[in-house]
């Protein structure tokens, strides 16, 4: 049995303290639950599952939050799911099998994160010392293969040759086209007033040279901002799919990589999944690749041999803001709604802190 998504929307994205840091999480992804299932002709009572992916650790099944908020039935229990960055796309391959097994018919499945709400953390101790607040979880195990993630990013553009002067230029060129591209309405849903993306901005070489230095050649321009978001696909047996305008879920995977370097690991999921459906890399119509720091898309696109003239065709998370948990299902509605546009078949993918990466391929026809 073959998945499709046929309806998919997203809130605008808004950096870490901005238009959106007065909404809880429910207040943030209801809204875009309620316009997915509008857009796709499903009342709520038809719903079997809502799968919700949240990184920062707001704990309470915020994925229950979401169901009830957005009205589904109370039959709903709502399945919440942590892979960092990549949970948002993880949540979209999950409802897939659910839909392939037969386990369910419709399942809304994204992601949702408040940068700015999200709740304050620390670590307590045995010996009585007073807790540690801390702000990055820990990815591993080992604190020597456990780094900061820019530190990694850094790391990643030195063992690979791209300088700061690279990354710059895809950022810069990241907002071009974000401020070129005009968004389907719909693609994003209106939230707390605000109607598009709130952080593009028109970047040049110049501000790029003036932006504080984060760590080595990161830099506040060529890394992504801190930020808030939801994004939601509606998943649907293909019976559920017809006289629709759908996109088939081809399929997709999830591989880990050298926790180390995070920045990769989409290179080793991207292969996976290209060798698994027999497919070559240049047969890609439209690819979203998460810009969680330049210096990883570019890694990513030499390292799975992918053209960049197909690549973020209406700019990416540099021009938005990287609100963890909700960034792979961003990536795959902003997929869906070009391959509405222009057919074809499309691949997303993402890297994850603890070296994890996750690939999503669909197909327009």
């Amino acid at each position: 049995m073959t998945a499709h998504i046929i309806a998919a929307c997203r809130s605008p994205v808004a950096p870490r303290d901005g238009a959106l840091a007065a909404l809880d999480i429910h207040e943030l992804g209801a809204p875009v639950v309620r316009a997915a299932l509008a857009q796709a002709g499903i009342v709520a009572d038809q719903v079997d599952e809502l799968i919700v992916s949240n990184a920062l650790g707001a704990g309470g099944n915020p994925a229950r939050h979401v169901a009830l908020a957005a009205g589904l039935p109370e039959s709903v229990a709502g399945l919440t799911l942590d892979r960092q960055c990549a949970g948002g796309m993880d949540a979209i391959l999950l409802a897939m099998m659910m839909v392939q097994s037969g386990a369910a018919k419709v399942v809304v499945a994204g992601g949702v994160e408040s940068y700015s709400r999200r709740p304050l953390r620390a670590r307590t101790f045995a010996d009585g010392r007073p807790p540690e607040p801390y702000d990055q979880a820990r990815f591993t195990p080992w604190p020597e293969r456990d780094p900061d993630m820019s530190a990694a990013a850094a790391a990643l553009g030195r063992r690979l040759g791209i300088n700061r002067e690279d990354q710059d230029a895809w950022a810069i060129q990241s907002h071009a086209k974000a401020r070129a591209h005009v968004s389907t309405s719909n693609e994003i849903v209106p939230v707390a007033a605000l109607t598009k993306d709130a952080f593009t901005r028109r970047l040049s070489a110049k501000l790029c040279q003036r932006a504080p230095v984060i760590n080595g050649d990161i830099t506040a321009a060529n890394a992504a901002v801190a930020a808030d978001g939801a994004a939601f696909c509606v998943v649907v047996a293909p019976e559920l799919a017809k006289g629709c305008r759908a996109v088939r879920i081809v399929g997709g995977a999830t591989r880990g990589d050298a926790p180390d370097c995070p920045g990769l690991a989409p290179v080793a999921a991207i292969q996976h999944v290209l060798a698994r459906h027999n497919l070559q890399p240049d047969g890609f119509s439209n690819i979203e690749i998460m810009e969680a720091y330049a210096v990883q898309a570019i890694a990513c696109l030499q390292g799975a041999s992918l053209d960049p003239a197909r690549v973020n065709l209406g700019g990416g998370a540099l021009a938005r803001g990287h609100p963890i948990g909700a960034s792979g299902a961003i990536n795959t509605v902003r997929l869906f709604h070009s391959l509405l546009g222009s057919g074809g078949t499309g691949l997303a993918a993402i890297a994850a802190a603890g070296g994890i990466g996750t690939a999503l391929i669909l197909d327009a026809g």
